[in-house]
């Protein structure tokens, strides 16, 4: 059993990120299955290249992705990836798509295959502050959410994979708003952990209650 594990390199200015800084403390090795360790760039269907071949080196049976969601308070496993590119900001190319589809040939969305609810069970079980997710946004992290999916359902059918975003690092926040939330590189690699813990232990999602009011 192999999981490829990607996280993103800095962007928008940013001379570290979260995702890619919790992953390089992953172990080598989770519940028996191999844990193989991939940075991709913060840049529109590149990320989608350099993930493909990564996969087509490695032949995971379990991709999960993790990207920087500033201003969240906890780790959110992501349930939803749409085609759909809006970028607020340039990515690390200079790339500002605008009301583009991530694949003109895709479905409008596509839901992670995970089980998201075992995972964000187990995140909170170790007192990690976790949740569900039901917007990956329409920047790079939703991209390559979607371009994942989007490969599982045409060519890697028996792979399974998804989305987890992860709030700031506390040396992110000193120059902003107080207030603003961050998690420790420790705990939010714990939180991975915990992740493919539960993706190793469950095919199918265990079935409790979540969901949003809003």
């Amino acid at each position: 059993m192999k999981i490829l594990i990607t996280g993103f390199d800095p962007f928008g200015g940013a001379s570290v990120n979260p995702a890619y800084e919790a992953v390089k403390l992953l172990p080598d090795e989770i519940k028996g299955a191999g844990i193989i360790k991939l940075e991709i760039p913060t840049v529109f269907k590149k990320e989608g290249e350099v993930l493909e071949a990564g996969i087509e080196e490695h032949r995971p049976d379990i991709v999960i992705c993790v990207g920087q969601a500033g201003g969240r308070s906890g780790i959110t496993v992501e349930k939803v990836a749409i085609n759909l590119m809006e970028a607020r900001i340039p990515d690390n190319e200079g790339q500002q798509p605008m009301d583009e589809p991530v694949c003109s040939d895709g479905e409008n969305a596509y839901f992670a295959k995970l089980p998201i609810k075992a995972m964000v069970q187990k995140m909170r079980e170790q007192g990690i502050p976790a949740r569900i997710s039901y917007t990956a946004g329409t920047y790079v992290c939703n991209d390559v959410m979607y371009r994942l999916l989007y490969m599982i359902e045409k060519k890697y059918h028996n792979m399974r994979g998804g989305f987890i975003h992860v709030p700031y690092l506390p040396e992110q926040v000193i120059d902003l708003p107080d207030g603003m939330p961050s998690m420790s590189a420790e705990m939010i690699a714990q939180a991975i952990e915990c992740g493919v813990e539960a993706a190793l232990e469950n095919e199918e999602d265990v079935k409790a209650v979540m969901g949003e009011t809003h």
